[in-house]
C-alpha cells in the first residue's frame, strides 16, 4: 500500500532506477564490445594493454558502485510499499522531507548516517594503517 504523501518520491525513485539501469546497460555493453575487440587484435604496445586493463577495472568498479545504488533505490521502493519509508532504519526517527527530497533512497536520518560513516571511516583508516609496512 503506497501512501500518497510519498508518491512524488516513488516517481523519483522509479525515474532514478530506470536511468541507472540504462547507464549500467551501456557500461556493460561497452565493456563487452571492448573485450570482443581485444580478442580480435593484440595491442601494439604494453602501454595499450595497461590502459585497456585500467579501463576495464574502472568500468567494473563503477558497475559495482551503480549496483549498490540500485540496491538502495530498490530497498526504498520496498519501504514505500511496506509503509516504513521516511523512518530511520537505525533509530526509527522520522527522516526530514528535505533529506528525502535530496536523497529519496535515504534509509537513515542525518545523525545515524553520519555516525555510520564515522565508524566506517575509522575502520578504513585502521585497516590501512595495519597493512602499511613500516620502514626499518
Amino acid at each position: 500500500m503506497v501512501t500518497t504523501d510519498f508518491t512524488p518520491h516513488l516517481e523519483k525513485l522509479f525515474a532514478l532506477r530506470a536511468r541507472l539501469r540504462g547507464i549500467m546497460t551501456q557500461m556493460e555493453d561497452g565493456a563487452l564490445n571492448h573485450d570482443r575487440s581485444r580478442t580480435t587484435s593484440m595491442p601494439n604496445h604494453m602501454a595499450e594493454l595497461g590502459s585497456s586493463n585500467f579501463d576495464q577495472e574502472l568500468t567494473l568498479s563503477l558497475l559495482g558502485s551503480e549496483r549498490n545504488s540500485l540496491g538502495k533505490i530498490e530497498a526504498a521502493i520496498m519501504r514505500i510499499e511496506e509503509g516504513s519509508y521516511g523512518r530511520c532504519d537505525t533509530c526509527g526517527a522520522k527522516i526530514p522531507k528535505a533529506r528525502l527530497e535530496a536523497l529519496p533512497y535515504a534509509a537513515q536520518c542525518v545523525h545515524c548516517a553520519s555516525e555510520q560513516e564515522s565508524v566506517l571511516s575509522a575502520f578504513d583508516f585502521q585497516r590501512e594503517t595495519q597493512h602499511r609496512v613500516l620502514p626499518r
